[in-house]
Formats: C-alpha cells, structure tokens, sequence
C-alpha cells in the first residue's frame, strides 16, 4: 500500500512563508519519479483546487493566484515533492495535499493546514 504524507504546515501571519513537503512510500515510492505531481488546496466550503504542478523534469504550472509566491520543487531521490510558498494572504488559509496531477489519483493523504491570521 502506499502513501502520501504532507507536512509543514501552521499558523503565520499575512506576508509570511511556510514550505510544505509530501513524501511518498510504499509502492508509490517506486513510481513517483516518472508522475507529474501536485498541490492542491481545499479551504473551508470550497471544491480542492490545484494550485501548483511540476512534471518529472522540473517544468512548474501555477494557477494565477499563487504565481509569484508559491514555488513548487521535487527530488526524485527522496520521493519528496515541496511547496515554499511567500507572502501569504488570509484566502491561502486552506489544508493542501498533494497528490499526482491527473486522475486516477493515488489514496489522498491527511494534508497540512495552512492558517494564514493576524
């Protein structure tokens, strides 16, 4: 069985930063490498939205509202994939996941909250 795991999240106030980490394990680990991946966020009665993605060889996507703040970056070697993400706004506040980038989707982790709050 494998998983996703996420973690770095916390509380921080607007304007801050947080870098956000997802390893994979089991047998996702061994096929990680080849997948494109990425993060996604669900905040508070809203759909999970994809805000970052990276392909095997390092191109990134951003959706508009994080371009310029969120940097996505992976290492294959350590089946990790990262999200550093800057100047945070309150309407970040969200728990991400990551997961790959199309569907099928691997087992979706428990995520990382993201709070952003004065």
């Amino acid at each position: 069985q494998g998983q996703l795991v996420e973690s770095g999240g916390g509380l921080v106030q607007p304007g801050g930063s947080l870098r956000l980490s997802c390893t994979a394990s089991g047998n996702i680990a061994s096929i990680f490498s080849v997948y494109p991946m990425g993060w996604y966020r669900q905040a508070p009665g809203k759909q999970r939205e994809l805000v970052a993605s990276i392909t095997s060889g390092g191109s990134t996507n951003y959706t508009d509202s994080v371009k310029g703040r969120f940097t996505i970056s992976r290492d294959n070697a350590k089946n990790t994939v990262y999200l550093q993400m800057n100047n945070l706004l309150f309407e970040d506040t969200a728990v991400y996941y990551c997961n790959k980038k199309w569907a099928p989707y691997w087992y979706w982790g428990q995520g990382t909250q993201v709070t952003v709050s004065s």
